[in-house]
Protein backbone atom coordinates (compact mmCIF):
# COMPACT_ATOMS: atom_id res chain seq x y z
CA UNK A 1 0.00 0.00 0.00
CA UNK A 2 1.57 3.26 -1.16
CA UNK A 3 1.52 6.60 0.73
CA UNK A 4 -1.42 7.94 -1.26
CA UNK A 5 -3.55 4.94 -0.38
CA UNK A 6 -2.57 5.26 3.29
CA UNK A 7 -3.67 8.90 3.32
CA UNK A 8 -7.04 8.05 1.75
CA UNK A 9 -7.58 5.30 4.30
CA UNK A 10 -6.81 7.61 7.24
CA UNK A 11 -9.10 10.29 5.82
CA UNK A 12 -11.93 7.76 5.48
CA UNK A 13 -11.41 6.57 9.06
CA UNK A 14 -11.36 10.14 10.41
CA UNK A 15 -14.42 11.20 8.44
CA UNK A 16 -16.25 8.11 9.63
CA UNK A 17 -15.43 8.88 13.24
CA UNK A 18 -16.52 12.50 12.72
CA UNK A 19 -19.88 11.42 11.32
CA UNK A 20 -20.29 8.87 14.08
CA UNK A 21 -19.61 11.54 16.68
CA UNK A 22 -22.24 13.79 15.13
CA UNK A 23 -24.76 10.96 14.93
CA UNK A 24 -24.15 9.89 18.50
CA UNK A 25 -24.66 13.43 19.71
CA UNK A 26 -21.19 13.81 21.21
CA UNK A 27 -20.27 16.65 18.89
CA UNK A 28 -23.44 18.59 19.66
CA UNK A 29 -22.98 17.84 23.36
CA UNK A 30 -19.48 19.26 23.17
CA UNK A 31 -20.78 22.44 21.53
CA UNK A 32 -23.56 22.78 24.10
CA UNK A 33 -21.21 22.12 26.99
CA UNK A 34 -18.88 24.77 25.60
CA UNK A 35 -21.71 27.26 25.51
CA UNK A 36 -22.73 26.16 28.98
CA UNK A 37 -19.23 26.77 30.31
CA UNK A 38 -19.07 30.11 28.53
CA UNK A 39 -22.37 31.15 30.08
CA UNK A 40 -21.10 30.20 33.53
CA UNK A 41 -17.85 32.10 32.99
CA UNK A 42 -19.68 35.19 31.77
CA UNK A 43 -21.97 35.17 34.82
CA UNK A 44 -25.16 34.91 32.80
CA UNK A 45 -25.96 31.47 34.11
CA UNK A 46 -25.60 32.57 37.74
CA UNK A 47 -27.79 35.61 37.08
CA UNK A 48 -30.44 33.39 35.52
CA UNK A 49 -30.37 31.05 38.52
CA UNK A 50 -30.77 34.03 40.86
CA UNK A 51 -33.68 35.37 38.78
CA UNK A 52 -35.52 32.05 38.73
CA UNK A 53 -34.98 31.37 42.43
CA UNK A 54 -36.28 34.82 43.45
CA UNK A 55 -39.85 34.69 44.80
CA UNK A 56 -42.23 36.76 42.65
CA UNK A 57 -43.86 39.92 43.91
CA UNK A 58 -47.36 39.14 45.23
CA UNK A 59 -50.25 40.42 43.16
CA UNK A 60 -52.27 41.13 46.29
CA UNK A 61 -51.87 41.00 50.08
CA UNK A 62 -54.25 41.62 52.93
CA UNK A 63 -52.43 44.57 54.48
CA UNK A 64 -49.49 46.77 53.64
CA UNK A 65 -47.44 45.32 56.51
CA UNK A 66 -47.48 41.86 54.91
CA UNK A 67 -45.16 43.01 52.11
CA UNK A 68 -41.51 42.09 52.71
CA UNK A 69 -39.17 45.05 52.05
CA UNK A 70 -36.34 42.61 51.30
CA UNK A 71 -38.44 41.11 48.50
CA UNK A 72 -38.90 44.57 46.99
CA UNK A 73 -35.11 45.01 47.12
CA UNK A 74 -34.62 41.67 45.33
CA UNK A 75 -36.84 42.94 42.52
CA UNK A 76 -34.81 46.18 42.28
CA UNK A 77 -37.68 48.30 43.61
CA UNK A 78 -36.49 51.64 44.98
CA UNK A 79 -39.69 53.69 45.10
CA UNK A 80 -43.22 53.10 46.40
CA UNK A 81 -46.30 55.02 45.29
CA UNK A 82 -48.98 54.66 47.96
CA UNK A 83 -52.71 55.12 47.90
CA UNK A 84 -54.23 56.73 51.01
CA UNK A 85 -57.98 56.09 51.34
CA UNK A 86 -58.82 52.52 52.39
CA UNK A 87 -55.16 51.55 52.02
CA UNK A 88 -53.64 53.39 55.01
CA UNK A 89 -56.76 54.91 56.58
CA UNK A 90 -60.42 54.23 55.85
CA UNK A 91 -62.08 57.08 54.00
CA UNK A 92 -64.57 57.59 56.84
CA UNK A 93 -61.58 57.92 59.22
CA UNK A 94 -62.61 55.05 61.50
CA UNK A 95 -59.79 52.59 60.91
CA UNK A 96 -56.04 52.42 60.31
CA UNK A 97 -54.29 49.62 58.48
CA UNK A 98 -52.53 47.62 61.22
CA UNK A 99 -48.78 48.24 61.48
CA UNK A 100 -48.82 50.37 58.31
CA UNK A 101 -46.97 53.31 59.85
CA UNK A 102 -44.36 51.00 61.36
CA UNK A 103 -43.87 49.33 57.97
CA UNK A 104 -43.50 52.66 56.19
CA UNK A 105 -40.95 53.90 58.74
CA UNK A 106 -38.95 50.69 58.35
CA UNK A 107 -38.99 50.91 54.57
CA UNK A 108 -37.89 54.55 54.72
CA UNK A 109 -34.98 53.59 56.97
CA UNK A 110 -33.97 50.98 54.35
CA UNK A 111 -33.75 53.68 51.69
CA UNK A 112 -37.06 53.34 49.86
CA UNK A 113 -38.56 56.55 48.46
CA UNK A 114 -42.28 57.17 48.92
CA UNK A 115 -45.00 59.26 47.31
CA UNK A 116 -48.73 59.39 48.09
CA UNK A 117 -51.25 59.73 45.27
CA UNK A 118 -54.80 60.26 46.51
CA UNK A 119 -57.98 60.83 44.57
CA UNK A 120 -59.53 62.21 47.74
CA UNK A 121 -60.73 65.80 47.61
CA UNK A 122 -60.46 66.62 51.31
CA UNK A 123 -57.11 68.32 51.17
CA UNK A 124 -56.71 68.67 54.94
CA UNK A 125 -56.68 64.87 55.30
CA UNK A 126 -54.02 64.39 52.66
CA UNK A 127 -51.92 67.19 54.16
CA UNK A 128 -52.26 65.62 57.60
CA UNK A 129 -51.07 62.18 56.46
CA UNK A 130 -48.36 63.62 54.26
CA UNK A 131 -46.97 65.43 57.30
CA UNK A 132 -47.50 62.53 59.70
CA UNK A 133 -45.83 59.96 57.43
CA UNK A 134 -43.23 62.40 56.05
CA UNK A 135 -44.22 61.53 52.48
CA UNK A 136 -44.95 64.07 49.72
CA UNK A 137 -48.43 63.80 48.25
CA UNK A 138 -50.62 64.88 45.34
CA UNK A 139 -54.38 65.32 45.79
CA UNK A 140 -56.55 65.01 43.85
CA UNK A 141 -54.30 62.77 41.76
CA UNK A 142 -56.91 61.84 39.12
CA UNK A 143 -55.76 58.23 39.00
CA UNK A 144 -55.47 56.23 36.76
CA UNK A 145 -54.43 59.04 34.42
CA UNK A 146 -50.64 59.05 34.16
CA UNK A 147 -49.79 62.68 34.90
CA UNK A 148 -49.60 62.36 38.69
CA UNK A 149 -47.72 59.05 38.45
CA UNK A 150 -45.11 60.72 36.24
CA UNK A 151 -44.80 63.61 38.69
CA UNK A 152 -44.29 61.17 41.55
CA UNK A 153 -41.58 59.27 39.65
CA UNK A 154 -39.81 62.49 38.68
CA UNK A 155 -39.89 63.60 42.31
CA UNK A 156 -38.31 60.31 43.40
CA UNK A 157 -35.84 60.36 40.49
CA UNK A 158 -36.82 56.83 39.42
CA UNK A 159 -37.91 54.97 36.31
CA UNK A 160 -41.09 52.91 36.09
CA UNK A 161 -39.21 49.61 36.46
CA UNK A 162 -37.93 50.76 39.86
CA UNK A 163 -41.36 51.66 41.25
CA UNK A 164 -44.21 49.64 42.73
CA UNK A 165 -47.72 51.05 43.20
CA UNK A 166 -49.61 49.84 46.29
CA UNK A 167 -53.32 50.50 46.67
CA UNK A 168 -56.72 48.91 47.10
CA UNK A 169 -58.48 49.70 43.81
CA UNK A 170 -58.02 48.02 40.46
CA UNK A 171 -59.48 50.87 38.40
CA UNK A 172 -57.27 53.60 39.87
CA UNK A 173 -54.08 52.23 41.43
CA UNK A 174 -53.43 49.05 39.47
CA UNK A 175 -54.51 50.32 36.07
CA UNK A 176 -52.50 53.50 36.62
CA UNK A 177 -49.44 51.38 37.38
CA UNK A 178 -50.04 49.27 34.27
CA UNK A 179 -50.29 52.33 32.03
CA UNK A 180 -46.89 53.58 33.24
CA UNK A 181 -45.21 50.16 33.26
CA UNK A 182 -44.85 50.02 37.05
CA UNK A 183 -45.45 46.91 39.08
CA UNK A 184 -48.35 46.88 41.51
CA UNK A 185 -49.62 45.17 44.65
CA UNK A 186 -53.28 45.31 45.68
CA UNK A 187 -54.22 45.42 49.36
CA UNK A 188 -57.64 44.64 50.81
CA UNK A 189 -59.87 47.70 51.21
CA UNK A 190 -60.28 48.82 54.80
CA UNK A 191 -63.94 48.72 55.93
CA UNK A 192 -65.78 51.86 54.87
CA UNK A 193 -69.30 52.96 53.84
CA UNK A 194 -69.67 51.76 50.24
CA UNK A 195 -70.30 54.29 47.50
CA UNK A 196 -73.07 53.63 44.99
CA UNK A 197 -70.77 52.11 42.39
CA UNK A 198 -69.11 49.90 45.02
CA UNK A 199 -72.51 48.41 45.83
CA UNK A 200 -72.80 47.40 42.18
CA UNK A 201 -69.26 46.48 41.11
CA UNK A 202 -67.02 46.83 44.16
CA UNK A 203 -66.39 43.08 44.24
CA UNK A 204 -64.78 43.34 40.80
CA UNK A 205 -62.23 46.02 41.62
CA UNK A 206 -61.54 45.71 45.35
CA UNK A 207 -60.55 42.92 47.71
CA UNK A 208 -62.80 42.77 50.81
CA UNK A 209 -61.18 43.12 54.22
CA UNK A 210 -61.64 39.90 56.19
CA UNK A 211 -63.76 40.28 59.30
CA UNK A 212 -61.35 38.11 61.25
CA UNK A 213 -58.40 40.41 60.53
CA UNK A 214 -57.11 42.96 63.01
CA UNK A 215 -58.15 46.62 62.69
CA UNK A 216 -56.76 49.68 64.42
CA UNK A 217 -59.09 52.49 65.45
CA UNK A 218 -58.65 56.07 64.31
CA UNK A 219 -60.60 59.25 65.04
CA UNK A 220 -61.02 62.21 62.74
CA UNK A 221 -60.65 64.39 65.84
CA UNK A 222 -56.91 63.98 65.33
CA UNK A 223 -57.20 66.27 62.29
CA UNK A 224 -58.60 69.02 64.51
CA UNK A 225 -55.91 68.50 67.14
CA UNK A 226 -53.31 68.93 64.43
CA UNK A 227 -54.86 72.20 63.27
CA UNK A 228 -54.89 73.54 66.84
Amino acid sequence: MNNWQMRLRKAAICSGRYLAAICSGRYLAAICSGRYLAAICSGRYLKEIARRSRPPLPHHVHTLAEIEPDLLHHHHIKGIILDLDNTIVSEDDRYLAPHAEIWIAKAQSLGFSFFILSNGKRQHRVDYWSDRLKIPAISPAHKPFPRSFRRAMRSMGLQSGQVVVIGDSLHTDLIGAWILGCRSIQVASLPHPPRWWEKIAGWLIQKPYARTQELWDFSEQEYHHKQV
